[in-house]
């Protein structure tokens, strides 16, 4: 008897839990959403579908989380970088002015990894500083079904969700963020699979403009002045896949400062590898070598 009350109790908490989950999930979808319609008045978008029907595919968005600086950790045994939030490249240098990437939206394994984030990106800054100015798309598990959408984010300011732009695992994005001088910058997606293209420019008074990153992120969940305190699981992606040899976009995974201007390559002993790993030290996410065209890497999911 005991038992069967036990088992009643333990079943009516899960549903309990289940039921708040949602509520506050969708409650941080609105408001997210809210966020981007609202941005999209300023913005340069080619529409293909319903904001309703957007909404619906980012129904794993949420308002909480930021993309923001990378919160360093340590040196790999080779000199690279260890990060609990991000995983791929950065170049350093000054007075960056350009930023491009290309990469395929990878699939994530909601089954192995339900209610879990990764985003993708290029950006400005954030590498060393406390901004960062990015544009990317996102892989995330809404309990155990995938959603897929595209956003931008000129940190500290909160990220915001590009309206009417689908995406979809498999599609090759190629996207840039661009100082347009005055404080202000730029950034451009372009999903090659629907030919749509959305712009925003931005003005962001403190960016420094020291780096630039091409990178797959653990999304925060918690930002406190300015910095991350609590970083969200990060999907199971399988693999992300970087630059001209597997996107076949031309003049991607490229940056230009006061004095480079090339292929992430051309910045030679300014190119960083970042590593993500967990609390314990242990993987997360692992970048491959640049290939021989200087732009083209990958980064191996290992770990939630």
């Amino acid at each position: 008897m005991k038992n069967q009350i036990r088992k009643t109790i333990r079943s009516f908490q899960t549903t309990l839990n289940a039921i708040s989950n949602r509520i506050a999930f969708a409650t941080l979808t609105t408001l997210f959403l809210l966020n981007g319609l609202m941005s999209a008045q300023s913005a340069q978008v080619v529409p293909s579908r319903s904001s309703i029907e957007q909404a619906k595919s980012a129904s794993a968005s949420d308002a909480a989380r930021a993309y923001g600086p990378m919160r360093f950790r340590g040196l790999t045994p080779d000199g690279g970088i260890e990060s609990s939030n991000w995983s791929g490249y950065a170049v350093t240098g000054s007075g960056f002015s350009d930023a491009k990437g290309s990469w395929h939206v990878p699939e994530v394994n909601c089954n192995a990894t339900p209610n879990t984030y990764a985003a993708f990106w290029v950006g400005i800054d954030g590498f060393s500083d406390g901004t960062v100015e990015q544009t990317g798309t996102d892989s995330d598990c809404s309990g155990s079904s995938p959603v897929y959408f595209a956003w931008y984010e000129f940190f500290p300011a909160g990220p915001v969700m590009v309206p009417n732009f689908p995406v979809e695992a498999g599609d090759v994005i190629g996207a840039e963020v661009k100082y347009l001088g005055g404080g202000t910058f730029q950034i451009r997606i372009h999903n090659h699979r629907t030919n749509q293209l959305y712009v925003k420019n931005q003005s962001v008074s403190s960016a420094e403009r020291t780096s630039a990153e091409w990178i797959a992120e653990a999304p925060c969940a918690k930002v406190v002045n300015g910095s991350c305190v609590e970083v969200l699981p990060l999907a199971d992606f399988d693999v992300a896949n970087y630059g001209l040899d597997y996107t076949s976009d031309p003049g991607t995974n490229t940056a230009i400062d006061s004095t480079t201007s090339g292929p992430i390559s051309a910045f030679g002993s300014n190119v960083f590898e970042i590593t993500m790993v967990n609390s314990s030290g242990g993987n997360e996410a692992v970048p491959t070598s640049l290939t021989s065209d200087g732009t083209s890497f990958r980064v191996w999911w290992e770990s939630e």
